[in-house]
């Protein structure tokens, strides 16, 4: 029996280790910027955002990263709300209300209140959900790959509400900062 028990404990230690993984690299070891905007709103740069790719350009079936670098400070509960409420109005129906909830209680768990400086990623997995590092470090993962869809379409969906730095996350459009 306790030759199982330490099997058993070595199994779990070995499906914990991607969230054991300090930094977002280890997923995505090629990645290279693809492009990168500031977020505005009335005037006042909130971030920068620098879109990460393996080099494949932007595609819902391979990892990618979201990097978005704060000038503002910002409560945990106005990033969330705000989250929600961009996956609400871009719903096409795929993201049911208890997906959003679970995914709202799963993104409080991941935020901090943010302050000018501190550096948010999150990790695309396709097929698997997201990770998201603050300041490099794993602070929650969600794995409802439908969630982290449509959370990472705030920025990358055609309606995306600043469609400007959409296109420049894509490499689409030159970065005016840059």
């Amino acid at each position: 029996m306790p030759r199982m028990l330490r099997w058993a404990g070595l199994f779990a230690l070995l499906a914990a280790a991607p969230l054991l993984a300090g930094d977002w690299r280890a997923a995505l070891p090629s990645a290279q910027v693809l492009g990168r905007g500031d977020f505005t709103w009335f005037g006042f740069r909130v971030y920068t955002a620098r879109l990460w790719t393996d080099g494949h350009g932007q595609d819902w079936g391979r990892p990618f990263a979201l990097e978005l670098l704060y000038h503002r400070a910002l409560s945990r509960d106005n990033l969330v709300q705000a989250s929600v409420k961009e996956m609400r109005r871009l719903n096409d129906g795929s993201v049911t209300p208890t997906q959003l909830a679970n995914g709202a209680r799963a993104l409080e768990a991941a935020f901090p209140d943010v302050h000018p400086g501190m550096r948010i990623v999150g990790l695309y997995l396709p097929r698997a959900g997201c990770r998201f590092y603050v300041d490099g470090k794993l602070t929650g993962e969600v794995r409802d790959p439908v969630f982290c869809k449509a959370f990472f379409a705030i920025w990358l969906d055609p309606r995306a509400r600043d469609p400007q730095l959409r296109l420049r996350l894509l490499g689409q459009a030159a970065d005016p900062g840059a």
